[in-house]
């Protein structure tokens, strides 16, 4: 599902979309700023020109590799030309185009472009819109960051609240009653990457090695739904260790509560692709 946001550009509302993970913007939203009863004929005009098709075919060149060439090639030849006509059903038909595709619906559809090719088409329209596109775009951004920031450190404390609540669960249940500091580190750090194992198939030692340059460790990499995952998971083997399962038993049922609470985010909140290989 795309996820959709709305700016304000010169009194112009204009509407983001997060497709396929990239930022798309409204071309049909833009193009009212010059024509507001004719927007696919101002879109048709700006696609129809030399430079347009030349930026759009390189980009997707660069980040198409589906793109057709020899189709881009006839267009760029034709362009300039007295008759010659763009319009985005076209180029996508034509060319295996994905910068910019059309969106049904009389309200929230109309064309959508690749930031970088919107902000082309922003250029066209005026330079004055381009320049108060590009801060409400950043500004919109920077919201999102520090909304996520947040977010993340939220969940880094929770899960920091409930890794107290574990130990002491490892300390009533796993620890016999008179050991060495060294003893009980090694059953802590034993249980440490039990979780570890469970949600991202390695033990710390295992990412260490993997990533040697890295800074922190693999907890300090995580995504903020992997660290809602691992804070649900020390519960729940807080809960299980009170219970007396062996650790190989745990390890089944933790791993199983990983496997089914990622895929239950994944599908409802559009997990980045990456995060698919932990639930493979």
């Amino acid at each position: 599902m795309n996820t959709k946001e709305t700016i304000n550009v010169q009194g112009t509302e204009v509407v983001l979309l997060s497709h396929k993970e990239k930022d798309y913007i409204s071309l049909t939203d833009m193009a009212r700023y010059k024509d507001s009863m004719e927007t696919s004929l101002v879109i048709s005009h700006w696609m129809s020109t030399r430079y347009t098709i030349d930026f759009m075919g390189i980009w997707e060149w660069i980040n198409n590799p589906g793109f057709k060439p020899t189709e881009f090639g006839r267009f760029k030849n034709e362009s300039g030309s007295n008759g010659f006509v763009m319009t985005p059903k076209r180029w996508v038909e034509t060319t295996n185009a994905i910068g910019i595709f059309s969106k049904p619906g009389r309200y929230g559809g109309g064309t959508f472009a690749h930031k970088d090719i919107a902000f082309e088409f922003a250029s066209w329209l005026s330079a004055e819109f381009k320049f108060y596109l590009i801060r409400e775009f950043q500004r919109l951004k920077e919201d999102e960051q520090q909304r996520l920031s947040l977010e993340w450190n939220l969940q880094r404390t929770l899960s920091k609240i409930n890794y107290r609540i574990h130990t002491d669960a490892i300390k009533e249940r796993l620890i016999p009653t008179v050991v060495t500091k060294k003893q009980s580190s090694v059953v802590y750090a034993s249980e440490a990457d039990l979780l570890n194992v469970a949600l991202f198939g390695k033990t710390a030692a295992q990412w260490r090695v993997e990533n040697p340059e890295g800074k922190g460790n693999i907890r300090d990499v995580a995504t903020l739904e992997q660290l809602v995952v691992l804070s649900n998971m020390e519960s729940i083997n807080a809960l299980l260790i009170r219970q007396g399962l062996s650790q190989g038993e745990r390890l089944v049922q933790l791993n199983s509560v990983a496997i089914t609470q990622m895929k239950s985010l994944l599908a409802s909140q559009r997990l980045p692709k990456q995060l698919n290989n932990c639930l493979t």
